[in-house]
């Protein structure tokens, strides 16, 4: 932050001329949401004497984005970031957005948390590479670090459960009970529930070319910007499906499969996967977006991202007399997929 400062003032002398007393300094999201992060990771992966290792880091995933409460635009709110864990070559870093409502209870300050994480790479070969470790000191960090330990052993549990699952199959009662109301709409559609849907018939997509403005200083398409498609689309799909403007709970986590660079051709898939009603008061509705490199000139077409959102609706709406349709597959790629993001999204304890 503080190189980007010294540039505009360097360059624009009026700029500063009242120390920030009259304007605000507005900081584009491609490059300014990756400043304070890149400095806290060349610090951490410095070599002790000042000089930084030649690395590249790169964001492996970013876990589930949490919405504890409504951001309000009225007040001041404030982003801090700290590393909680750092294994061999990977660190995760936890992010929380602060607007303090209530001077008296600062633990309902947290309007939203994020955890990201981290893996380094060596500059000239790009396998990976050995990063400085910390120690947690207080309480709360050794809290922070216990968590972060234990969010790492459930992905690893979660992938091999996955591919067990996968391969075995075993789950056909809940598949064939997906699919039944698919085979309704497909074999007798006139006596199909008119209060259910058809995955397919929930589909949005968008296309775009990737330009230079949207890389982060590695030259690749920023995260942060392919998050932010995603989400526009997702909460797109959610406002047509529901027909009311829809409220963003939650994302679960990201994975960053493959990089995006300037100038790929990328499409972004829509559709809602299932709804759940068990609240009649705040419906969830759950929606997938998935982002393709597309090269027509190789005919190939390979996932970059999948992303999976949580939305709900006012209260109010739902008093209104407004209803959310049941969602069902119709094919077993799509029992499949539902399925699995109901394990997902179902809370897994460690032994």
């Amino acid at each position: 932050m503080a190189c980007a400062i010294q540039l505009i003032a360097s360059n624009w002398p009026y700029w500063n001329r009242t120390e920030g007393a009259d304007h605000f300094f507005v900081v584009p999201h491609d490059f300014g949401a990756c400043f304070h992060y890149q400095e806290e990771k060349l610090i951490h992966c410095s070599s002790g004497d000042g000089s930084a290792r030649s690395m590249i880091l790169v964001t492996a995933s970013v876990d589930r984005i949490i919405m504890k409460r409504p951001i309000r635009v009225d007040v001041d709110l404030s982003i801090v970031g700290a590393v909680t864990w750092v294994g061999r070559s990977s660190m995760e870093m936890q992010l929380q957005v602060i607007q303090s409502q209530d001077a008296n209870n600062p633990s309902e300050s947290v309007a939203l948390e994020a955890n990201f994480t981290f893996v380094a790479r060596d500059a000239k070969t790009g396998k990976s590479t050995p990063i400085n470790q910390v120690t947690p000191e207080t309480e709360h960090e050794k809290l922070l670090w216990k968590e972060a330990e234990e969010r790492n052993k459930l992905r690893k549990q979660k992938r091999a459960e996955s591919k067990e699952e996968h391969e075995k199959l075993k789950d056909l009662e809940r598949l064939n009970e997906l699919l039944a109301e698919g085979r309704v709409f497909l074999d007798m559609p006139a006596l199909a529930d008119r209060d259910s849907i058809q995955i397919k018939d929930t589909c949005h997509e968008n296309s775009l070319i990737c330009q230079p403005q949207q890389r982060n200083i590695h030259g690749r398409i920023f995260g942060g910007f392919l998050m932010r498609k995603a989400f526009e689309l997702a909460f797109s799909n959610a406002y047509t499906f529901a027909g009311v403007s829809p409220r963003f709970l939650e994302v679960d986590r990201v994975d960053f499969i493959k990089p995006v660079d300037v100038g790929n051709f990328l499409r972004f898939q829509s559709r809602v996967l299932y709804t759940e009603a068990n609240n009649s008061a705040e419906p969830l509705i759950n929606i997938e977006v998935i982002a393709h490199v597309t090269s027509p000139e190789l005919r190939s077409s390979e996932v970059s991202n999948k992303f999976y959102f949580t939305f709900s609706v006012r209260p109010e709406a739902m008093k209104d007399g407004l209803r959310i349709r049941n969602v069902v597959p119709a094919t077993e790629e799509e029992a499949r997929r539902v399925i699995e993001r109901m394990d997902a999204e179902r809370p897994v304890s460690l032994p």
